[in-house]
């Protein structure tokens, strides 16, 4: 089902075998360290309003999730203070935010200059060293 938190809909996440390897492989050790949370769309978008209307912070979908995540969390574990990332501005997801928030998400100059931008791919093998040498150019 898609949500309008796409990265969140992935079903086998790519990293997830990355994640699993820093605990063994062992499945029910991870599972003892990390908790999950579901949220719809609609409280997805009533965490973008709340956080607006409290704070004046524009959060995208996915940094919706991580928050609503987090409160979730804290209300089983008292005493916690955490914190979430955002790993996207929200223009990204420009429609949605726009629309849940009611008013107009303008690109900041940067990600419009990218967003604009001609788009090229550069050829190279699998390489390290020679990733390394095109970084260092």
């Amino acid at each position: 089902m898609q949500t309008i938190s796409n990265a969140m809909d992935v079903g086998n996440p790519s990293n997830f075998v990355r994640i699993l390897d820093l605990f063994g492989g062992d499945f029910r050790a991870l599972t003892r360290q990390i908790t999950g949370y579901s949220f719809t769309d609609d409280q997805t978008k009533d965490a973008m309003r709340a956080v607006y209307k409290k704070d004046k912070y524009v959060l995208d979908p996915h940094g919706a999730i991580g928050y609503l995540g987090l409160k979730e969390y804290e209300k089983g574990v008292k005493g916690t203070t955490g914190v979430f990332l955002e790993t996207a501005h929200p223009a990204k997801f420009q429609e949605v935010v726009s629309a849940t928030l009611g008013e107009p998400i303008p690109l900041p100059p940067a990600l419009e200059k990218f967003m604009t931008g001609k788009k090229s791919t550069i050829s190279m093998s699998n390489q390290f060293d020679e990733f390394k040498a095109y970084l260092l150019e």
